[in-house]
């Protein structure tokens, strides 16, 4: 078992800066592909990023790619994303989840996580 707790989400005007962290306890962390998806009402779980166990690999939908960069720390079980030059469409519950399949190539795809945390609201005034 994993739990995921997200922080750091809030309201920001359009242009600027959050940075989403979500911290992990539980089963080993380093062992997990970790993704960030986001929900905004009435519309479905869209992915955002994803990112190796190792950390060694990204991946981006292309609505953030260039903008947005997720990274983590194995020591601190936890990953982050720092989101920059933010848009109105960007606004949605953000969430963070852990995956044991990894090397499946639908990192996409909310169906390949075992593991979610609560979620934290992001909003972006324009």
């Amino acid at each position: 078992q994993v739990q995921l707790v997200e922080s750091g989400g809030g309201l920001v005007q359009a242009g600027g800066s959050l940075r989403l962290s979500c911290a992990a306890s539980g089963r080993t962390f380093s062992n997990y592909g970790m993704g960030w998806f986001r929900q905004a009402p009435g519309k479905e779980r869209d992915f955002v990023a994803f990112i190796t166990s190792s950390g060694g690999f990204t991946y981006y939908a292309d609505s953030v790619k260039g903008r947005f960069a997720m990274s983590r720390d194995n020591a601190k079980n936890t990953v982050y994303l720092q989101m920059n030059s933010l848009k109105p469409e960007d606004t949605a519950v953000y969430y963070c989840a852990a995956t044991m399949n990894q090397y499946s190539n639908r990192y996409y795809s909310p169906q390949l996580y075992n593991y979610w945390g609560q979620g934290t609201q992001v909003s972006v005034s324009s």
